[in-house]
Formats: structure tokens, C-alpha cells, sequence
């Protein structure tokens, strides 16, 4: 009887806290793969049309729906990236409609501006990740590095764009080896994808 006590007790707890999906895993490939695709832009191999409607979905809604998911699983720093860097992307996807049909027209040196400010945003995320793994610091240097070429890029360098656009292929991958990582983990049942203990203890 008590046998039988147990199994119920233990059944309703499964259905009170069924299993909840990792949010990182979609978040990481919109980040991935949109800011690959920028890139490939970057570097002369694909039109920008891509790059807007990826902006606007994936790396966009997709991205900040699994931010705020991130807030439910209690994981401020997926949370304020994931959320954040979504409207990044709907924001750049905005201004390069507008630049196309002439509203409210972005400058060069406005892009730069707006390149700067989400530099220094990114700062902050960069040395949060060194407290979570070497895979998500190494993904936030390489970010880091190419929101620095692209800045100066905006500011009478352009020729770092071609720069940014190698360095930034990097990091897109990063991204998807710590996406590739959490959903290896969760469908093989143990770490297939090694991300490394954080820099910083």
C-alpha cells in the first residue's frame, strides 16, 4: 500500500514539474546563425535581404522568446542577452528598412554611435561570462572584438569590416558549439561538447 502511496505521490510531482525545454538552445542558433549571415554580407558573398528577415524572426522574436523564458528559468545573464541582443537585431533589421525606403535615415556615423553603445553594453556581458565558461567567454571576446572593428569600421576605417566579418564568423560558430553543446547534453544524456570551467572563479 505504501508501495502504491509512493508511485502516486511520485507521478504527481512529474506532472506538477514537467521537464521544461532549454531556452539557450534557441537562443544561441538565432544569435549564430543571424550574425553569421551578417557576415557573409560583410564579406561581399550574400545581399542584405537575408540578413533583415533573419533580424525580425530568428535573431529577433526568436531570440528575445527565449529570453524571457531565460527570466523564468531564473538565469539573469541568458536572460539580459538573449532579450537584449533580440532587439539588437530587430533594431538593426528597422534602421536598414528605413535607410531602403527613407524614414528616418541612419548616417554612417549614426550606425557607428549605435555600434558604440551596444559595445560598451557587450563589455559588461564579456566579463559576466568569464563566471560561466570558456566556451561563453571566448564567444563574448570574439563579439567583442568585432563590435570594435565594426566601430571603427563606421568611424573612417571601413576596410575593418572585411575584419569584423572573419571574426565575427567565429564567434557565430561559438555560439552554435555552446548551443550544439546544451542540446548534445540533453539528448544523449551527458556532455558530448566539453564548454570549460569559467575564467574567473
Amino acid at each position: 500500500m505504501s508501495q502504491i502511496a509512493s508511485i502516486s505521490m511520485d507521478s504527481a510531482v512529474a506532472v506538477a514539474k514537467p521537464k521544461l525545454g532549454n531556452p539557450a538552445v534557441v537562443g544561441l542558433a538565432g544569435f549564430g546563425l543571424t550574425t553569421m549571415m551578417l557576415q557573409f554580407h560583410n564579406l561581399g558573398w550574400a545581399g542584405i535581404g537575408p540578413v533583415v528577415f533573419l533580424g525580425l524572426i530568428f535573431g529577433g522574436l526568436a531570440q528575445m522568446i527565449a529570453g524571457l523564458q531565460e527570466q523564468k528559468c531564473g538565469n539573469n545573464f541568458g536572460y539580459t542577452a538573449f532579450t537584449s541582443y533580440g532587439c539588437f537585431w530587430i533594431s538593426l533589421a528597422g534602421i536598414l528598412i528605413g535607410n531602403r525606403y527613407d524614414i528616418f535615415n541612419t548616417s554612417t556615423t549614426d550606425m557607428g554611435w549605435f555600434l558604440v553603445a551596444w559595445t560598451a553594453y557587450s563589455a559588461i556581458l564579456w566579463v559576466a561570462s568569464a563566471r560561466i565558461s570558456k566556451a561563453m567567454f571566448a564567444t563574448f571576446t570574439t563579439l567583442m572584438i568585432g563590435f570594435v572593428l565594426l566601430d571603427l569600421a563606421h568611424f573612417g576605417y571601413p576596410e575593418l569590416t572585411k575584419a569584423a566579418g572573419w571574426d565575427l564568423l567565429i564567434c557565430a560558430l561559438l555560439a552554435w558549439y555552446m548551443m550544439a553543446s546544451a542540446l548534445f547534453a540533453d539528448v544523449f544524456g551527458r556532455n558530448v561538447l566539453p564548454v570549460g570551467k569559467p575564467i574567473l572563479a
